[in-house]
């Protein structure tokens, strides 16, 4: 049993402190993901309070078959979304992207290589953004991802292909004078290549 399972088993049994170990745990990653999609840092803040307080509020509905992530990434979704239709605000500055302490470790990616990503998702269509973040920003399986934004499974996996083969090519422009950002996309496709690759091997042992 994960710890997750034991948290979620422990709050069904209702032990009010599992919540608030199970808010901990949850809470870098979702302040990360917020600070993706909000006008500022502020905001970003108060949509993940939100996600966790409908979190707590439908907790009820949920079933736990071990996809209790793509459960907490849907909430936090739905409530940048709202977040977002009300607050048009300029992009987060560099200044307040920056995750204060003790949320910089040990989840989080440096400052750096978290405002080369936004750049590179920015030249996506929005419908290949969501997924780049949440496979390479926040690190979810495609399965996790597929869950998370209601698609298929497929789906997922040829919108990702799209997205790194349309980021390789401009990258590759004369246009593009970044080579930080060619690196990061080339990261991107090298560690996806890998996973895919694992994957294949797993799939032909068994």
């Amino acid at each position: 049993m994960t710890r997750e399972d034991e948290l979620l088993k422990r709050i069904e049994q209702g032990d009010r402190s599992a919540t608030d170990e199970l808010i901990q745990m949850f809470y870098p990653d979702i302040l990360r993901y917020c600070l993706w999609h909000a006008p500022n840092r502020s905001l970003a803040e108060d949509a993940v309070q939100e996600t966790f307080l409908k979190v707590i509020r439908y907790f009820d509905r949920y079933t736990h078959k071990g996809k209790f992530k793509p459960f907490l990434y849907r909430i936090a979704a739905n409530t940048c979304i709202d977040m977002q239709r009300k607050n048009r605000q300029p992009e987060l500055s560099l200044e307040e992207a920056k995750i204060d302490p003790p949320y910089s470790e040990p989840a989080f990616e440096t400052i750096r290589s978290d405002m080369m990503l936004r750049q590179l998702v920015s030249r996506l269509p929005r419908h290949q953004q969501e997924i780049v973040l949440l496979r390479f920003g926040q690190d979810l399986t495609l399965r996790e991802i597929a869950e998370t934004v209601n698609l298929p499974l497929r789906t997922v996996q040829t919108r990702l292909r799209a997205a790194l083969k349309r980021l390789r090519t401009e990258l590759n422009s004369p246009q593009t004078k970044s080579d930080s950002l060619q690196e990061a996309s080339s990261a991107c496709s090298k560690q996806e290549n890998h996973k895919e690759g694992g994957s294949r091997k797993n799939g032909k042992r068994k």
